[in-house]
C-alpha cells in the first residue's frame, strides 16, 4: 500500500497491478551531448484502487516537465493518419458538422487530425501543451493554443468564442494526473448538444493481451469504460456510445455529452460494460493475475534474445516508442543484445534510448546491416512496419514481436 489515495475517488491503493521496477521517463531520449550524464529513474509501479478500480501510477514528474517539449509527432505514422482521416469523415457525417461547426482537439499534436476537419470546411482549434509540436501544426495552418487543458483553459477559450460543437481527445486522458480538472474543461467548453470523443487503450484489452509495456510514467491512468463513465458523471456528463477499435493494441472510442443532452444511449455501452464485468474488472482477482503475465513476457523475450546470441544471430529493432522503452528497461535489454534500433522520426534519430542507451538510427541503416531478426517495438503497427521493411526477407531476415507472446514471422 502507498500513502497517497486514489486520484479519482480518494480510496485506498492496496492492490498492485504491475511492478516494473525503476525506469526513466520513457520519452526522455538521450542526446549526443548527454551520453555520459546521469538520468533520473523512478518506480514504475501501477496500483489499482480498491474502491473505484482506477489503475494508476504515482506522479513523480509534472506534466509540464514531461510534455512541454515532446518528441512524439503523430504524422510519422501512416496508419494513424488513415485512422484520423476516417474518424473525421465519420464524425462529420454522423453529427452533421460543417462550416458553422467548431471542432476543438485537446492534445492536438502536430495537426494530424484537425487538418482533415479543416479540409471539409469546419472551424478548428488545437490545444497542445508542447510548443515544439504545436509549432509544426501552426505551420500547417492549424490554429493551436499552447496550453494544458483544464477548467481554466476551457473558460478562457469559451470566453474568446471557441465553444465547441465537437471535441476530440485522442490518447490523452491517460496522460492527465488531475482527471477531474481535465474533464471539467470539456463540461465548460462543449456546447449544450455538443459531442466529445475520447480514445484510449482499453484496460480490458491491455490485460487480455499482456500489454504491460503501455505502462510508463507519462501514462498516469489505465482506463475501463466503467471508470470513465464514473468520471464523466462527476462532471455532469455521461457516456452515450462506445466503439471498440484495434488501435494501440485495442482501444475504446467513448462518446460523451452533457447529462441533459438529447443523445440517446446506444446498446454498445451496456454490452462493453457487461464484458468488463464478466472479465473481472470490478473485482480484484483479474488484476492479481496480470502480474504473472508480465513475468511470462519478460522471460520469453530474454530467452529468444539469448538463444539468438548463442546461435550467432544478429537482432536489431524497429521503432523508438515509449512502450518499447518500458519493455527494454524492464527486461534489462541493452546494446549487447540489440545493437541499435531505428525510427522514421528525425527528431529521435541520433539519440539514445533512455535507460538502455540503445542508439536510434534511420531505417535505412537496418537494411544496410542485414540483421537476422528485426524486433518490432511498436507491435501495434507490426503490419505497417513489416510492409515498410519487407526487404529484410531478401536475405532470410525475420520479424519478431514480443507481445502478447513472442512471435517470429
Amino acid at each position: 500500500m502507498i500513502d497517497r489515495p486514489c486520484r479519482s475517488c480518494k480510496g485506498p491503493l492496496t492492490e498492485t497491478f504491475a511492478d516494473l521496477g525503476m525506469s526513466p521517463l520513457s520519452n526522455s531520449f538521450i542526446s549526443a551531448d548527454r551520453v555520459r550524464a546521469m538520468e533520473p529513474t523512478y518506480p514504475l509501479h501501477a496500483w489499482v484502487c480498491s474502491d473505484c478500480r482506477l489503475v494508476q501510477l504515482e506522479e513523480f514528474e509534472s506534466p509540464e516537465h514531461i510534455f512541454s517539449n515532446y518528441l512524439y509527432f503523430s504524422s510519422f505514422s501512416e496508419s494513424w493518419l488513415r485512422h484520423a482521416e476516417a474518424y473525421s469523415e465519420a464524425m462529420i457525417d454522423r453529427f452533421g458538422l460543417g462550416a458553422d461547426s467548431t471542432v476543438v482537439e485537446v492534445a492536438s499534436n502536430d495537426g494530424y487530425l484537425l487538418q482533415y476537419f479543416k479540409r471539409r470546411g469546419c472551424r478548428v482549434l488545437g490545444v497542445e501543451p508542447a510548443a515544439n509540436v504545436a509549432k509544426v501544426a501552426m505551420e500547417k495552418g492549424i490554429p493551436s493554443d499552447v496550453a494544458f487543458f483544464g477548467v481554466q483553459t476551457a473558460t478562457r477559450l469559451r470566453d474568446a468564442g471557441h465553444d465547441a460543437d465537437h471535441m476530440v481527445a485522442n490518447n490523452v486522458l491517460a496522460h492527465v494526473p488531475d482527471l477531474h480538472d481535465f474533464l471539467g474543461g470539456f463540461a465548460v467548453l462543449l456546447k449544450p448538444e455538443g459531442v466529445v470523443t475520447f480514445e484510449f487503450p482499453h484496460l480490458l484489452r491491455q490485460m487480455r493481451g499482456s500489454q504491460f509495456d503501455t505502462i510508463y510514467h507519462e501514462h498516469f491512468s489505465y482506463l475501463s469504460l466503467h471508470v470513465v463513465g464514473r468520471l464523466l458523471t462527476r462532471q455532469g456528463m455521461r457516456v452515450f456510445d462506445v466503439t471498440e477499435l484495434s488501435t494501440h493494441g485495442g482501444s475504446l472510442r467513448v462518446f460523451g455529452c452533457h447529462a441533459a443532452a438529447a443523445h440517446q444511449e446506444q446498446p454498445a455501452v451496456s454490452r462493453v460494460l457487461r464484458e468488463e464485468t464478466a472479465f473481472g474488472l470490478e473485482s480484484p482477482e483479474a488484476y492479481r493475475a496480470f502480474a504473472k503475465q508480465v513475468v511470462d513476457v519478460k522471460a520469453g523475450l530474454l530467452r529468444f534474445l539469448l538463444d539468438a546470441r548463442d546461435a550467432g544471430k544478429r537482432v536489431l529493432a524497429y521503432g523508438a516508442p515509449a512502450k518499447g522503452n518500458t519493455l527494454l528497461n524492464y527486461c534489462g535489454v541493452g546494446p549487447d543484445l540489440v545493437a541499435f534500433t531505428c525510427d522514421r522520426s528525425p527528431h529521435k534519430q541520433g539519440t539514445l534510448l533512455p535507460g538502455t542507451r540503445i542508439p536510434v538510427r534511420a531505417p535505412e541503416e537496418v537494411l544496410q546491416a542485414r540483421p537476422d531478426y528485426v524486433l518490432i517495438l511498436p507491435w501495434n503497427l507490426k503490419d505497417e512496419i513489416a510492409g515498410q521493411m519487407a526487404a529484410i526477407r531478401d536475405w532470410g531476415g525475420q520479424f519478431v514481436v514480443p507481445i502478447p507472446v513472442l512471435e517470429v514471422f
